[in-house]
Parts: structure tokens; sequence; C-alpha cells
């Protein structure tokens, strides 16, 4: 019995140092792949560069010369890059969120269309892809405009810094390069008219410089920088404010053309237009690109910058543009706020680990794509992620996802007007946006919802919210600058068809707006 006794002793024995030999074992192995692993699995940085009102059909990443060289060539440029709706907040609400206004709800700029209102703040700001970032470990640093409302006392004045954000330095109001205040970290900082201390884009650029000195090399980092241009009052930097001074804003496609068979605001304008429209058009045009050159400084310095740090490799850039703009086009002076090419098409140019060099991509992609691709680099499950937009990495990195794109999308926008407009008075409520010539780039009934197609057919479908129920219908593959509207000529089906389509995306919620579109 004793003897029995120790020979079960012994064998346990015998096993639990065999245990602890496969365990040490399999510790010294998992330790000896660890430095491995982790340079294979090291979490990608990002920074997101959003330019004001840079349109992409007139030329306007002509003076990119440095940002498409070192984004676009060393990476991927898409041809066919949408904002889902054409003016400053509701498509910067767009990119924060990556839903469709009809879901997060920003209509306009104002405060009362939820252009940074405290309703905003509640229900949408505090599920904006920052959060996400923040919570998966990104270091995280804004610089430039947010939204347009931002800051004012009625949405929570300097004192509100939105969550997700560990270095803030965002401007107060709308777009300008001197004379402004920035909400630093929910503290307010003037700045005036010095061009070494207060242009404001090379400031955002120099404290995204500092950010990156002072971060944690441990962590991954993200950067959005938002600088002002080409957004009024177009003032450039000094040493560029003679730049172009021979280029005009181009006669082609649909500039100074009548707006027959638009919607009503389009058939209002005065065209040909005055030589003095004209003249302050051209004027803008020069000044606008005059702009971009301290942006396209800023692309450089700041790849250079994470190629010092040896990050560049590693990181991600995005250059895009919240919305497009016109000079011109159907004798529209300049703005954006309309349905048409020069409008809803922005640049989008990226470069990043996976990304071949020097690829121009057909594929669809929306400004609501920008958040949910952010993600999935940051390597945020999705699922667990509530967003109308989807991932585009796969269609630029093939190599890391697999992945399908969309074959239409929705283009939507809530008219703004005024009870009076005080340049036009004859010309009764409802307007805004007016010039002395009582030429008007909005209206309250220019509210809109579009279907784009690019797959099979080339076409654009919009109804207008207004009492002629008017729709336009182009077909882009024979007329790329929407001089016809064929909505009588198109086969009823076809119009049947569109129309459902629309009906479908105008109350679609996350996955809806997507599963039933793609090819």
């Amino acid at each position: 019995m004793a003897s029995l006794k120790a020979s079960s002793g012994q064998s346990a024995l015998h096993w639990t140092l065999c245990a602890v030999v496969r365990v040490t074992a399999f510790f010294l192995a998992l330790a000896a792949c660890l430095p491995r692993c982790t340079v294979c699995t090291k979490t990608s940085n990002i920074v997101l560069i959003v330019t004001d009102d840079q349109d992409v059909q007139l030329g306007g990443l002509t003076p990119m010369k440095k940002a498409s060289a070192l984004i676009g060539d060393a990476g991927v440029t898409f041809s066919n890059a949408f904002t889902v709706t054409p003016l400053c907040c509701p498509s910067r609400s767009s990119i924060l969120t990556g839903k469709y206004p009809h879901n997060h709800e920003v209509r306009n700029n104002s405060l009362s269309g939820n252009c940074s209102s405290p309703e905003w703040q509640k229900d949408s700001e505090s599920l904006a892809f920052p959060v996400y970032l923040s919570k998966s470990g990104y270091q995280t640093f804004y610089g430039g405009k947010y939204l347009n409302q931002y800051g004012k006392k009625e949405a929570g004045d300097v004192d509100h810094v939105p969550p997700g954000w560990d270095q803030w330095n965002a401007l107060v109001g709308n777009s300008v390069y001197y004379n402004y205040t920035l909400s630093v970290n929910g503290k307010a900082e003037k700045h005036g008219d010095d061009y070494n201390k207060d242009y404001l884009t090379d400031l955002i650029l120099n404290r995204s410089l500092h950010f990156l000195d002072d971060r944690s090399p441990q962590h991954p980092f993200f950067i959005m920088l938002s600088p002002p241009a080409p957004h009024s009052p177009w003032t450039a930097a000094p040493q560029y404010q003679k730049a172009f001074g021979d280029v005009k804003a181009p006669r082609d496609g649909s500039f100074n053309k009548p707006g027959k068979d638009k919607h009503w605001l389009l058939r209002q304008p005065v065209s040909p237009m005055p030589e003095s429209s004209v003249n302050y058009l051209d004027d803008a045009f020069q000044k606008r690109w005059q702009t971009l050159l301290s942006v396209d400084d800023m692309v450089e310095i700041l790849v250079k910058k994470l190629e010092d740090l040896k990050e560049l490799n590693n990181t991600y850039i995005f250059y895009v543009s919240d919305n497009g703009y016109h000079t011109g086009q159907f004798s529209l002076p300049i703005d954006k706020r309309q349905l048409y090419e020069f409008d809803i098409r922005v640049p989008l140019m990226v470069r990043g680990p996976g990304i071949q060099a020097k690829q121009t991509l057909p594929a669809p992609v929306l400004n609501i794509d920008l958040a949910p691709t952010i993600l999935d680099i940051a390597g945020v499950n999705l699922t667990q992620v509530n967003m109308d937009g989807q991932s585009f990495l796969p269609q630029m990195a093939p190599s890391l996802r697999n992945g399908t794109a969309r074959s239409f999308f929705l283009v939507e926008y809530t008219g703004e007007g005024h009870p009076s407009e005080p340049a036009c008075p004859k010309l009764g409520p409802g307007l805004a946006h007016c010039f002395p010539d009582c030429t008007c780039e909005d209206a309250f009934n220019n509210t809109y919802a579009c279907v784009r197609t690019l797959t099979g057919c080339n076409l654009q479908y919009c109804e207008f919210a207004d009492s002629e129920a008017f729709v336009e219908v182009y077909n882009l593959t024979s007329d790329p600058h929407q001089l016809e509207n064929i909505v009588k000529k198109v086969d009823p089906t076809l119009l049947q068809t569109m129309n459902q389509r629309l009906i479908k995306l105008q109350s679609c919620v996350g996955s809806s707006c997507r599963d039933d579109n793609k090819y």
C-alpha cells in the first residue's frame, strides 16, 4: 500500500514537472515571437486633411502640386468621390458621423438647422468616429474649422470640447484666415493679423507638428487638419498674393449658360452674366487658388515630419474637401448648394500601408465612407458602429480587405431662405445668398434629393420638395455638363425605378443604406 502511495506521488510529481516544462516552453516560445508580432500588427497612424469648398471639377487640384505628388502619386486618387450634401456644416457632420443628413439631422449652417447645436452634441457628436479612435488607444489632435456654429454661446461656447479629442484647436465660427478666436482645449485664444503668428493654415500645421513631437510613440495617433482654404474671404499668405495672376475661371461646359429646363432657382439668374459679375468671380477664382498654396505647403511639411519621425510608412494620409464649388456655372456667380457635379464632386487622395502608388480608382466613394474607413484601419469592429457609409479600404488596398462597391447613392440638401432678402426685397420671402443683381444662390424650396448611379447607366435623378414637384434627370455619359434635363425623354419605367430607389434611400438607416445597392 505504501509502495502504491509512493508510486502515485512520484507519478503526480512527474506529470506536474512535465506540465511546468511544457508551460515554460510555451511562454518562452511566445516571448520569442512577440517582437516580430508587435512589428507585424502595429496599428497605423491616420491623418485627415479636410479643405473648405475645394472643387475638383473646375481644376481645384491644379495648385496642389506637392499634395498630388506626395499623396495622390504615392497612393490612390478617387475619380468618383462625392459629398452627400453640398454645404459645409451638413457635410462635415456627415464626415464625422458616417451618416446621411437625414440621419444626423444637420440641415444647414445655422444653429436652428442643427449645426453644432446642443441636440447635435448630445445625439450625434457623442457617436462621431474620434470617440471610437480614442477608445481604441489613439492619441488625437484637431486643428482648424470644425462646424460653422461651433463656439457660439448658444452652442456651449468655447468651453465645449467634443469627446474623443486629446488636443483641441478649433476655430470659433466659419472660415477666416486672421482675426479669429480658437478654442484651445476649452479656453478662448484670440488671434490678430500677424502672418508669422496668426495665419490659420500655418498655425494649425505648426501645432500638429508640436503634437507629433510630444506624443507617446507607444500609441498610434490621429490628426485632423481643417484649414480655411479655399473658402472666402480668400486671404492668401503674403508670399502667394501675386500667384496665378493670369488665371481666370474656366469658360467651358455650363459656364455663363442659362439654366434651361431646370428648377426655378436656376432659371432666375441673368444670363449671360453682367461683366461685373464675371470680373468678380474671376477674382475669387484666382484668390481661391492662392490660398491653396499654403495648404500645399502644409502637406509637404507634414509628410517631411512623418518621414523624419520614421512614421510615414505606417501612416494613412487622407486629403478631401467638404464639398465642391461653382464659379459662373449656369450663370450662378459663386457658391455651392446645388445638385450638379461641380458642387457634389470632391477631391479625394489617400496614401498609406498596403496602397499601391499611382492608382486612379473609379469606384464611387462618399464622404460618409471616411469615418468607417478610418475605423476599419484602426481595427474597430464596424458591425458595432451604426453608420450609413462603408469602408473603402477594400477598394484602395485589396490585399488587406475584401469588399464590394456601391452602384448608386443619395445626395440630399435642405434649402435655406430668409423671411425677406434685404438685397432684393422685390423677390419676396424665402430666398438667401443674393447678389446685387438679385441672382440668388439658395431658397427654402431649393430642397432636393437625388439618386446618383455610375454603374450601368451614368445617371442622376433628382426630386424637389416644391409646389411644382420638379424633377431633373441627366445622362452624364452623353451630357457631362448637365445642360439638358431629359425627364420628358426618359422611359417612364426608368423614372419609376429611380423614384423607388430614392424613396428607399431617403429612409435608409445604417446597413440598409448599403445592403440594397451593391454590384
